[in-house]
């Protein structure tokens, strides 16, 4: 694996520090995972939609456009919640 330099201000590398040894890693691994989680719209849309299809299928259950934006509202209401919990 080749590396790769990433250039960002102070300020946000001495975060990342905090943040990486908080977790008792590096910031090169705390970077990795981020990327490695992080999904794109497009990625999130594709999977809502394969979620979507397995339901119907497998269950026979349609989740309509309005009760997936539900869930996902839902969802990252609690995500927003788990993160400032785990701050404070």
């Amino acid at each position: 694996m080749s590396d790769a330099m990433i250039r960002v201000p102070a300020e946000v590398r001495d975060r990342l520090a905090v943040i990486a040894e908080s977790r008792g890693t590096s910031i090169r691994h705390l970077v990795q995972e981020f990327a490695e989680s992080t999904l794109t719209a497009e990625e999130r849309r594709e999977r809502a939609e394969a979620a979507r299809t397995y339901l119907a299928e497998h269950f026979g259950v349609e989740v309509t456009d309005e009760e997936s934006a539900t869930m996902g509202r839902k969802v990252r209401e609690a995500f927003t919640r788990q993160q400032r919990d785990a701050v404070a």
